[in-house]
């Protein structure tokens, strides 16, 4: 993930990518895709198993910045943002901000 002008990355593995780039988009857990405005799907690689995936994420996340960035334009040259051609749109953002919502009324609630 990165923010709008390209200069912060954000790197995670999660096994339902549809869901947790939501997530992000819609900024429903504080954490540092929120606090750096990270919303842009501008590389992902898929796994058969999430061990592979984790030695992955610990691999990339020791390479210098300038090694990120050139594997993310060999594969998206204009680092635009993917997350459509997974399945990301707005109703499932809005979605799923009415329903963390919804669960933070019942909560506070009971």
């Amino acid at each position: 993930m990165a923010n709008e002008r390209n200069n912060v990355l954000y790197l995670g593995v999660t096994s339902r990518l549809l869901r947790r780039v939501a997530e992000h988009k819609a900024k429903v857990n504080k954490g540092f895709t929120s606090k750096y405005n990270c919303v842009k799907l501008v590389y992902f690689e898929r796994f058969s198993s999430i061990s592979d995936a984790i030695s992955r994420e610990k691999q990339l996340k020791n390479w210098k910045r300038k090694w990120k960035d050139s594997l993310i334009s060999r594969h998206n040259i204009d680092w635009k943002d993917l997350s459509k051609s997974i399945g990301v749109n707005e109703k499932l953002i809005s979605d799923l901000r009415a329903y963390v919502q919804e669960v933070t009324d019942q909560v506070r609630n009971n």
